[in-house]
C-alpha cells in the first residue's frame, strides 16, 4: 500500500497551492482520509479529514475557511487546497488513510501515510 504525495513548493504568503495524495495497492475509496502536516521542531499536526463519500469534512480551526479538502474515489486521490497562505503554514504535510470508517482526527488512529510534501510560505 503506498499514499503519494505531491504539490508542495515555495510559494508567497497570501498565495495558493494544491496537494494531490494517490493511493496505490489497495483502495481507499470507502474509508476516510486525512492531511496533517508537521513544522520544523513540533509535532505533528491534525489538518482536515474527510469521509469515505466526501460528504463530511473536518478542519482544524488554523486552517478553517482557507484550506479545502475533497477527494476523487475514482482517481483513489485526495486533495488539500490550500489558498491564503501564511508563513506559520510552512510544514512537511502528510496524507493519511485509516481502515475504519469513521473519520477521526487523531494522527495515531490512521494506518497508511504518505512520504510527505514540504509546503515553505515565504513572508
Amino acid at each position: 500500500v503506498q499514499l503519494r504525495a505531491c504539490g508542495g513548493g515555495l510559494v508567497r504568503a497570501g498565495g495558493c497551492v494544491r496537494l494531490s495524495c494517490a493511493a496505490s495497492g489497495r483502495t481507499f475509496s470507502s474509508h476516510p482520509m486525512g492531511w496533517f502536516r508537521q513544522a520544523p521542531g513540533k509535532e505533528r499536526e491534525f489538518v482536515a479529514a474527510i469521509s469515505w463519500s466526501g460528504g463530511s469534512t473536518y478542519y482544524a480551526d488554523s486552517v478553517k475557511g482557507r484550506f479545502t479538502i475533497s477527494r476523487n474515489n475514482a482517481k483513489n486521490t485526495v486533495y488539500l487546497q490550500m489558498n491564503s497562505l501564511k508563513p506559520e503554514d510552512t510544514a512537511v504535510y502528510y496524507c493519511a488513510a485509516r481502515k475504519g470508517a469513521v473519520v477521526v482526527t487523531t494522527a495515531s488512529q490512521y494506518d497508511y501515510w504518505g512520504q510527505g510534501t514540504l509546503v515553505t510560505v515565504s513572508s
